[in-house]
């Protein structure tokens, strides 16, 4: 965070390195996401792409578990605002959607732990980051259609991870998940016991930084449009990316210290 930015009162920030630790900090909720929490998740990330020093943001939950969901108060707020803005609930739910949207398409690597708790936006939130360990504990669910909702922000977001037929099993069904269902439909990538959890972390920590940060945010970006283009259509742009990325100073430092026997520059030492 920069000076000038106020503090965080709903995450708690721990930096390590290149690697931002980012927990939802609302334990008495089971971290239900506020407003003020997805706007400052929304900050903590453009302050981390901005920083120069940031290469994988970590999100986690305090108290044993990730995240309850939306927090119903502000939808309550939202209703009680309509008569003087008639778009108050549309707003706040937008500004969700944009959350996830950005978590997304980040060029930096996104990795969550999920225990206890993992519900509704918290769930969604599972789906955008590019790495997902669940403890062996976690629970899963997708009640909005039980509560008379739609899980309208993240139901794009569980069809690109679970694809159409899961993601609709689960808006129908009020979705409920322990963690090998969740690992068996891929929604999460492993699972650890929860005194296990940090080691795999770490681990998987040391492969993403051994990856130089430009490619793996190039890489991201070309994957995210292959999801709507045929491979063909993509073949000059494709090659047009690995020559930019081939002449720039990550590729030929990472060709060199290959070469060289060395480890390359953005690997830490």
């Amino acid at each position: 965070m920069s000076a000038a930015t106020a503090t965080p009162q709903t995450l708690l920030l721990k930096r390590d390195g290149a690697v931002l630790h980012v927990t939802l900090n609302r334990p008495e909720t089971r971290n239900a996401m506020s407003l003020a929490m997805v706007l400052e998740l929304r900050r903590t990330l453009v302050e981390a792409e901005a920083d120069g020093t940031t290469r994988v943001l970590v999100l986690r939950g305090s108290g044993g578990h990730f995240c309850a969901g939306a927090d119903l108060r502000d939808m309550a707020g939202a209703r009680m605002r309509l008569a003087e803005d008639p778009d108050a609930l549309i707003k706040v739910n937008a500004a969700f959607g944009d959350l996830c949207v950005a978590y997304a398409s980040t060029g930096l690597a996104t990795v969550a732990i999920l225990e206890g708790t993992v519900m509704g936006g918290g769930l969604g939130l599972a789906c955008v980051v590019d790495v997902a360990l669940a403890g062996s504990g976690a629970m899963f669910r997708l009640p909005e259609t039980s509560l008379g909702v739609v899980p309208a922000q993240i139901a794009a977001f569980l069809v690109e991870r679970l694809g159409y037929a899961e993601a609709k099993r689960l808006a129908v069904t009020g979705g409920r998940l322990d963690a090998q269902a969740a690992l068996t439909l891929r929604l999460v990538h492993a699972v650890h016991a929860a005194g296990a959890l940090d080691h795999a972390l770490a681990a998987v920590l040391a492969e993403i930084l051994q990856c130089a940060p430009g490619a793996v945010a190039a890489t991201k970006a070309l994957m995210s449009q292959a999801r709507f283009h045929a491979p063909a259509t993509l073949v000059q742009h494709a090659a047009e990316v690995f020559s930019r990325a081939a002449l720039g100073p990550e590729g030929i430092e990472g060709t060199t210290a290959f070469l060289e026997k060395r480890k390359a520059h953005w690997v830490p030492q």
